[in-house]
C-alpha cells in the first residue's frame, strides 16, 4: 500500500474543454431553442477569460499546466507545481452526473439513461396523480432551471396543493414542494413510489429528487431538505469493491446519493453548501479512526448554483472560496495520504442553454511523499478507479489504468 488514504474531491462540473467527441453533444439554446454542439465548451477557460481567477492554491499545484489548445488567461503556468496534474476524458454516453462518477469508479456505460426533453409521458404523470392524490402542474413538465420552475409555479402550488414536476437535460425527475403545503414525509414518500416504477424502460431515470423549498412569492428558497432516490449501479464499482474488502469509505455530499449508498460505510451527510462540505471534508479526514481507507467528496454548487444558471461571476467565486480552503485541506493530510481534486463533467457558465457540457475534466494529485511531480499524460475517468484499486491492493473492474506508479 503506497498511500494509507486517499481523499477524491469532485468539484461538479468543473470541466476544462471540450472533450474529443463534443460534437456529438448538445446545448439548447434558451432564447433561440437552437440545438448547439458542445465543441466550444471550456468552463474553467471560459471564466479564466471573461471573469478572471485568482487562485494561488490551486496556481501552485499546477492547474495552469495541464495541457490545453490555448493556456489560460488568468491562471499561470510554474516551473516547479507541486502536484502532478493532467485531463481526463469520458468514455461512457453521457455528461451527467451518475455517468461520470461512475466512471471514475470504474464503470463504462454505452448506453445513455432516459432524458425526457419534451417532459414527461402522460401515463406517468397519471401514475403519480393516482398515487399521491394530487394533480401535477402540467406547466413545469419540461426541462427547467431549479429556481425558475419554483418562482414560476410556487404560487400555483400554494394555491392548488399541486405538484411542481420537472426535468432537465439530466435524466432526472424532480418533485420541487413548498414545505407548508406537501410537508417532507410526503414528498420523501412520493418521491419513493416514483423511484420504485422508473428503474427499468421506458422509463429508467437516473435520479428521482425531492427539491423541498421554504419562503412567499419572490422570495423562495430551496431547503438542505434535498434528497436523490438514484438507481443501483449496474455493476461492481472500485467504491464497493474496498467495502467489501473491509476498507473504510467515507462520503462527503451527494456521493451517498449516486451510489444509492452501495459502498459507503461512513456517510457525513449531505452539504448545506460547498463550504459545508469542505468542513465535513476536514471532520472526516480529522477522524482518529479514520487510519486507513477512501474518503470520497462531491461540491456540487459549482453545478447546481452557478453552472446550470449561467452564472459566471458566481462560478468564479466558487472556485476562488474552494482554492481559498486548500491549505486547511493540505494541513490534515498525513505524509502518506494522496489528495485527487477533478470533476465528473462540464457546465460552461459562458455557454448558451443551461445543460451540462460534454469536457475533459481536471486531475491534480497531491501528497506531501511525492518528490518529482509533472504533468502526466491525458488519461481516461476510470484511470482513477484503477488507480485507487492498485493503491489498496483490491481487483479493478478491468476498466481504466492505474497512473499509481508514476506517482513518485
Amino acid at each position: 500500500m503506497k498511500f494509507k488514504r486517499i481523499h477524491l474531491v469532485v468539484t461538479d462540473s468543473v470541466g476544462i474543454g471540450a472533450a474529443p467527441d463534443a460534437d456529438k453533444f448538445f446545448n439548447h439554446d434558451v432564447v433561440t431553442h437552437e440545438a448547439i454542439d458542445d465543441t466550444k465548451s471550456d468552463t474553467i477557460g471560459h471564466i479564466s477569460e471573461i471573469r478572471g481567477l485568482k487562485v494561488p492554491h490551486l496556481e501552485k499545484l499546477g492547474w495552469g499546466n495541464i495541457p490545453r489548445e490555448t493556456p489560460l488567461k488568468t491562471v499561470k503556468k510554474v516551473d516547479q507545481p507541486k502536484a502532478y496534474v493532467t485531463k481526463m476524458e469520458e468514455v461512457s454516453v453521457g455528461k451527467d452526473t451518475m455517468t461520470g462518477h461512475w466512471e471514475i469508479m470504474g464503470l463504462n456505460l454505452h448506453e445513455p439513461f432516459q432524458t425526457f426533453p419534451e417532459g414527461f409521458p402522460e401515463d406517468l404523470l397519471t401514475k403519480i396523480e393516482e398515487f399521491s392524490g394530487r394533480k401535477v402542474i402540467r406547466g413545469a413538465n419540461k426541462p427547467y432551471s431549479g429556481t425558475a420552475v419554483i418562482d414560476d409555479f410556487a404560487p400555483e402550488q400554494l394555491e392548488t396543493g399541486g405538484l411542481i414536476i420537472y426535468t432537465s437535460a439530466d435524466p432526472v425527475l424532480q418533485i420541487a414542494a413548498h414545505e407548508e403545503v406537501i410537508p417532507l414525509e410526503e414528498l420523501y414518500k412520493i418521491c419513493e413510489y416514483v423511484r420504485s416504477i422508473t428503474l427499468e424502460p421506458p422509463y429508467m431515470i437516473g435520479r428521482i429528487i425531492a427539491r423541498p423549498f421554504i419562503g412567499v412569492e419572490g422570495k423562495f428558497e430551496r431547503t438542505a431538505g434535498r434528497h436523490d432516490y438514484a438507481l443501483s449501479p449496474f455493476g461492481e464499482t472500485v467504491l464497493e469493491k474496498l467495502y467489501n474488502a473491509g476498507i473504510d469509505t467515507y462520503s462527503v455530499g451527494k456521493i451517498s446519493d449516486i451510489f444509492n449508498e452501495v459502498g459507503v460505510k461512513y456517510d457525513m451527510g449531505h452539504n448545506l453548501n460547498d463550504m459545508d462540505g469542505v468542513d465535513r471534508l476536514l471532520k472526516a479526514m480529522a477522524k482518529e479512526e479514520f487510519v486507513e481507507g477512501f474518503s470520497f467528496t462531491n461540491l456540487v454548487d459549482f453545478d447546481a448554483k452557478y453552472g446550470h444558471r449561467r452564472d459566471i461571476e458566481g462560478y468564479g467565486q466558487a472556485i476562488e472560496d474552494f482554492d481559498a480552503r486548500l491549505p486547511e485541506i493540505r494541513d490534515l493530510l498525513k505524509e502518506d495520504d494522496l489528495l485527487m481534486i477533478t470533476s465528473d463533467h462540464g457546465n460552461d457558465p459562458a455557454y448558451p442553454g443551461t445543460d451540462h457540457t460534454r469536457e475533459y475534466i481536471p486531475l491534480v494529485i497531491y501528497s506531501k511523499s511525492l518528490k518529482e511531480p509533472k504533468v502526466l499524460p491525458t488519461g481516461h475517468f476510470s484511470d482513477i478507479a484503477a488507480t485507487i484499486a492498485d493503491n489498496f491492493g483490491i481487483e479493478g473492474t478491468g476498466n481504466g489504468e492505474s497512473f499509481l506508479d508514476s506517482l513518485v
